[in-house]
């Protein structure tokens, strides 16, 4: 019994992913029941990607596999279970594949960077597989599809603020009365290259902001900047408020880029 017990505190002999140790993994029928090689429900041809209830066996079989490598007593026997984890992982990755596509053409629709996304997503994927606990009673399709959806937001917006950065340099923006916008020579048409900051449904600016920024650099369907009081007089605000509100605005996007406050 103390040798046991000895062997429960002891570092595993191989490095092992994060997983679940569920009780039933203690039990006599535990490797019977778990084991790689045993007997899958029978799939669903109709199904465009792996059914629930396979992931959910073979992700409970994957965890099993990563228990089973840190409470190995021989580096062989380790690394054998390690490996199952490892081919589990990836037949429940490539079952659900579909799942990355699909979020893609919702998110992004037909983008050119729709392959980069699909790319990124896919260790997106990963990661969920990895995380996912069989036992909750969750849909892993569900699950996974939130985690992606999620991903792909982040993406989406990292893709904006790249292309903004490479249209619009923040240093020509100013935030006070006498420095209006400069825009380089490929910067022709910046309501089209600031659409995705600007559009109504981008969450990054208030409606506010937008307005503001818009008359005061002449971008959107403005197309003449025009000075703070100005922009207050059409928006029925004072000077000062619209100051306070581009320099906000201003910020945002500045953080957006950088991923830090200036």
């Amino acid at each position: 019994m103390k040798s046991l017990s000895r062997r429960r505190n002891a570092q595993p002999l191989v490095e092992v992913p994060r997983h679940v140790r569920h009780p039933s993994f203690r039990q006599a029928v535990a490797e019977r029941r778990y084991h790689p090689e045993a007997p899958l429900p029978q799939e669903n041809p109709e199904l465009k990607h792996m059914a629930d209830e396979i992931t959910r066996e073979l992700a409970r079989r994957m965890h099993y596999a990563a228990f089973r490598a840190s409470e190995s007593r021989t580096l062989d026997q380790a690394r054998w279970w390690l490996a199952r984890y490892y081919e589990l992982r990836d037949r429940i990755v490539l079952g659900n594949r579909k799942l990355v596509y699909r979020a893609v053409r919702q998110r992004a629709g037909f983008s050119p960077f729709s392959d980069d996304l699909a790319g990124d997503c896919h260790v997106v994927l990963l990661k969920a597989v990895a995380l996912y606990n069989p036992w909750l009673g969750i849909r892993f399709s569900t699950y996974a599809f939130t985690c992606i959806l999620r991903a792909l937001g982040r993406l989406c917006q990292r893709l904006a603020s790249d292309r903004l950065a490479h249209s619009v340099p923040l240093e020509v923006i100013g935030e006070g009365e006498g420095r209006p916008i400069r825009l380089s020579a490929d910067t022709a048409a910046p309501s089209a290259q600031l659409t995705a900051f600007l559009a109504p449904e981008h969450p990054l600016l208030s409606s506010r902001e937008k307005s503001i920024l818009s008359l005061r650099f002449g971008l959107g369907e403005s197309r003449r900047p025009t000075t703070l009081e100005n922009v207050g007089k059409n928006l029925g605000l004072s000077k000062e408020h619209v100051r306070q509100v581009q320099a906000s605005a201003l910020r945002k996007l500045r953080m957006a880029l950088t991923g830090t406050e200036v």
